[in-house]
């Protein structure tokens, strides 16, 4: 094994590869120190307060280390983290608002005849009309959206992520700007 100032030297899938072999959670905090904020900032995206994101990035990082020898190394292991972020939260969004989500999706949002999905009317709604919209969506609508919009993700990156293929990432990402849309329009 590598000395402590090698290790920090090691990518994060030579790291990920060492704390599989090994189950030191010496190593695992590097990875954690390295990724602490992305995860934080994604949770932070789906939770209500501040102290809820930390206690979902904390559960994450629990998961995280159990799971950790699921990852394949076929891609880069932030993209993976990213992904099972995602996941983690949508469930954990799902799981605790089934109910209430169920509601708010139940015929509200009428169906429009006139294609307005293009981007220009994503990046013209006002920010705080957009929340509220975008908590009104499915995680799984939210979460494509904001891997594309917040993110930057490439239509290749969240294929990848998402482990789809490009043409459903396009199909989908058309159907959570329509949603979006429809339900942003509802708020006004």
């Amino acid at each position: 094994m590598k000395s402590i100032g090698d290790i920090t030297l090691l990518t994060d899938n030579e790291l990920v590869q060492e704390i599989v072999k090994t189950n030191d959670s010496h190593l695992f905090a590097i990875l954690y120190d390295r990724h602490v904020a992305m995860v934080y900032n994604k949770c932070y995206g789906f939770a209500s307060s501040k102290e809820e994101a930390q206690d979902l990035t904390h559960d994450v990082f629990i998961k995280l280390f159990v799971k950790l020898r699921t990852f394949k190394g076929t891609a880069k292991f932030s993209t993976w983290l990213y992904s099972f972020t995602y996941n983690f939260c949508v469930n954990y969004v799902t799981r605790n608002n089934y109910k209430k989500n169920e509601k708010n999706f139940e015929g509200e949002i009428p169906d429009s005849d006139e294609d307005d999905s293009s981007d220009a009317s994503i990046f013209s709604m006002k920010s705080e009309m957009l929340k509220k919209a975008l908590e009104l969506i499915e995680p799984g609508e939210k979460m494509i959206l904001l891997m594309k919009y917040q993110d930057d993700f490439s239509i290749k990156e969240i294929s990848e992520s998402l482990e789809i293929g490009e043409s459903a990432v396009k199909m989908r990402l058309k159907r959570a700007k329509e949603k979006l849309i429809n339900v942003y329009k509802n708020l006004n």
